[in-house]
């Protein structure tokens, strides 16, 4: 088996951390554990659907909320509370026979005797003192039904449509004070179904004899969240495997039975059937069916609260006005009643979505109305168990395919993908809440988050310690773009020796030790520092990798380590970019009084090796071989020839879009072969007429010298020189060249002449 490449390891790494994070998120979709932050942002989802529905909630036409405000407790008629229950039983008079509600809840316990009236003061003495007494007896015995304020209660809420309001506790310690109502379901009812609905231990009710009396009753016990937040209330409470509904169910259960008996039909609450998924009755607890109706629940029975408009859902009206008939008739005519307090110290105050202070009696009401009034387009939020399984295959299937994608992805299609699943799993969020469908999204989401941020922070922390490694070691010689894509792939390059075609450069300031004399030693180091910054940068740019600086020389090579299929025209472009960099470095010199630059550079393309080489001591990623001292020898013959630059002819052949300027056939030293020089002059495509017509010229002289023919070769030449004296411009070379001719014309050669010229020194 081959080794894994770096690149290779990373990937694994990536993707293996990737895939446990998938499945810790995995694990909490499960409900295998729960992680907190996942449980928070699926709260603040759903809240922000809750309440961005209850913005365009309309308002409710058939429940209001009869407040006990500050206005009736402050009232002489009613005072502070509690109120005698001769007051309330005036009030649920009046509710029903002369405003025609429908129903009444009382959010509201009435689990102590009302001794307000004196009655059991009156019974006292009738059984002490005036036992004997005739006239006092008579009295008591004509008045005792008067002052029976609580037998008044109970004959009132007996012959009308009241349910009543209890709760449970969770603490045994907590005590069972009053009287239960008849229990909905008992435990063989729920037989086959698979249902963890909340066992309560304690309860606080109303007084038995009221439990009794009234059509029904039910608890307002809410579900209170870990954060505080009231966003469910359980349909179906469980005490000693007994069920027990609801406020919000009994009243709706009621109103549908004073509905149905306006038809004819007679006063009957319809029993509640527990069903599953597929509403049978059997499985995962789902639904609970009333009738005709079925309300949708989830496996502890609770029920989304789909709540309105906080303060602009419900019509408040108040005890007092009630009682002294300030309202119309048809402000509470066939309206289903909630008796609630909001005055201070008496108000049930919970944590919703909508609000940090909300009346506990407005969540009641939001759940009856969305019970009673399907026409008002207000869901019961819905979690059905398919759903469930959705998130489950959504958290397996795609965190696992994104976990597998991100390990291979750079850092931006790795963003793009997070931000495609992103809007993907929020946009199912919002178009199945239009549904009335829950689903929890931020799983998928938090995970997928999680996933990208361990790449990119392996990316950071790892792979980018490598980079940086990699840049230190190649970024002295090699451009900063060049670094970069080659950390992309670092197992491809290392500094170990290698055979390759490259293209070598060497360039030399001429006459430095002159320049050197001229200069304070400050002004040296800045003209130098100035020089080999300009000439590097240009390299660089071009995509050179720079080998080294001897005093006031620079070496660099193209093609390693990063591979460049058309080294030596790079080689060649930076060195007419030099040429042009020359010229402007000569006018700041100039400026500033320093000494003229002229440099010499020299290119050769060919087989090298390359690589870290060196000794113990020190190595230096450099070339060597044939063609790089073919370079340095080049860059030597620039003085000679009057040229800047020179290239062998293995380098012209492999840059056609450069015009050249043939300068001779030369045998260096240390080379038996000989090599015919050329130096580039600009592109073809910036090649004017005229110097298409010097270089004929030039060229027609060159080969009139190698044949021997020395007059017709001085000839061409001053016709070159005419051009240029027209063209008001000057060339060395043609001085060089002159000088050659006429020094071969005087000392020829021989007729055995090969037409090259042999350099014994470098």
């Amino acid at each position: 088996m081959h080794a894994l490449s770096p690149r290779q390891r990373a990937t694994l790494v990536r993707l293996a951390g990737g895939l446990l994070i998938a499945a810790l998120f995995a694990a909490h979709a499960f409900h295998l554990l729960e992680l907190p932050l996942v449980s928070s942002l699926e709260n603040l989802a759903y809240d922000g659907l809750i309440r961005r529905q209850a913005e365009t909630a309309p308002p409710s036409e058939a429940v209001v909320i009869l407040d006990i405000d500050e206005k009736s407790l402050a009232s002489e008629k009613l005072g502070r509370w509690p109120w005698s229950r001769d007051r309330i039983s005036d009030l649920i008079a009046l509710i029903f026979d002369h405003y025609q509600a429908s129903v009444l809840g009382f959010d509201v316990v009435f689990s102590e005797p009302d001794r307000s009236s004196g009655l059991e003061s009156l019974r006292a003495l009738a059984e002490g003192e005036l036992r004997a007494n005739p006239d006092f007896q008579r009295s008591l015995r004509r008045l005792e039904p008067q002052l029976d304020y609580d037998g008044r209660f109970e004959n009132t809420i007996a012959a009308r449509p009241v349910v009543m309001g209890y709760y449970f506790s969770g603490d045994a310690a907590a005590g069972r004070t009053g009287g239960l109502p008849a229990p909905v379901l008992l435990a063989e009812d729920l037989a086959g179904m698979d249902a963890m609905i909340a066992s309560l231990k304690g309860y606080g009710a109303n007084l038995e004899r009221f439990a009794a009396a009234a059509l029904v009753g039910g608890h307002f016990n809410p579900v209170v969240d870990r954060d505080g937040m009231v966003r469910r209330v359980p349909a179906l409470i469980d005490f000693e495997g007994d069920y027990y509904e609801s406020l919000a169910l009994a009243s709706a259960r009621l109103y549908w039975a004073i509905q149905d008996s306006t038809r004819g039909a007679a006063l009957r609450l319809q029993s509640i059937e527990p069903l599953g998924p597929e509403r049978t009755a059997a499985g995962r607890l789902e639904f609970l069916r009333v009738g005709r109706r079925t309300l949708p629940v989830d496996q502890e029975a609770n029920v989304f609260v789909p709540y309105g408009k906080f303060g602009a859902t419900f019509r408040y009206v108040s005890a007092l006005d009630v009682l002294e008939k300030k309202l119309p008739v048809e402000m509470l005519s066939g309206k289903a009643v909630i008796v609630g307090a909001t005055a201070p110290g008496l108000v049930d105050l919970r944590a919703t979505p909508l609000s940090g202070i909300f009346p506990g009696v407005e969540v009641h009401a939001n759940v009856l109305s969305a019970l009673i009034e399907p026409e008002r387009a207000v869901n019961l939020p819905h979690r059905p168990s398919w759903l469930m399984g959705v998130e489950l295959l959504a958290n397996l299937v795609v965190v696992g395919l994104l976990a597998l994608l991100l390990a291979w992805l750079a850092p931006v299609p790795s963003t793009a993908a997070l931000g495609v699943s992103a809007a993907a799993a929020a946009g199912a969020q919002v178009w199945l809440w239009e549904s009335g469908l829950v689903f929890h999204a931020a799983t998928l989401l938090l995970a997928t988050f999680a996933i990208y941020l361990w790449n990119m922070a392996y990316g950071y922390f790892v792979e980018a310690r490598t980079k940086r490694q990699f840049a230190d070691l190649f970024g002295q010689y090699v451009p900063p773009e060049l670094v970069e894509k080659m950390a992309e792939n670092p197992e491809r390059y290392d500094m170990s020796g290698r055979r390759k075609e490259l293209t070598v450069l060497f360039s030399d300031v001429r006459g430095f030790t002159s320049i050197s004399e001229q200069l304070s030693p400050t002004d040296l180091a800045v003209y130098i520092n100035e020089y080999l910054t300009g000439m590097s940068t240009v390299i660089r740019d071009e995509g050179g990798t720079l080998d080294k600086y001897i005093g006031d020389a620079i070496m660099a090579f193209w093609g390693a380590p990063v591979d460049e299929p058309r080294h030596p025209l790079r080689g060649v472009t930076a060195a007419l970019r030099m040429r042009e960099e020359l010229k402007r470095m000569i006018e700041a010199f100039r400026v500033r009084g320093w000494p003229e630059l002229a440099i010499g550079v020299g290119l050769s393309s060919g087989d090298m090796t390359v690589g870290d080489m060196g000794s113990k001591v020190r190595k230096a990623y450099t070339v060597m071989g044939d063609a790089v001292n073919l370079g340095s020898r080049l860059e030597g013959l620039t003085k000679q020839y009057g040229a800047f630059c020179l290239v062998p002819s293995a380098t012209r052949e492999a840059c056609e879009e450069i015009v050249f300027r043939e300068m001779d056939t030369v045998r260096v030293k240390g080379k038996a072969e000989p090599v015919t020089i050329y130096e580039p002059e600009c592109f073809a495509s910036d090649a004017s007429d005229t110097l298409r017509k010097e270089l004929d010229l030039w060229h027609a002289t060159i080969r009139l010298m190698r044949a021997q023919r020395w007059d017709e070769a001085l000839s061409q030449l001053s016709l070159l020189e005419e051009v240029l004296r027209r063209e008001q411009r000057e060339d060395h070379r043609v001085g060089v060249l002159r000088e050659k001719i006429e020094r071969l014309r005087a000392f020829p050669p021989g007729a055995d002449w090969d037409g090259v010229t042999n350099f014994e020194t470098k």
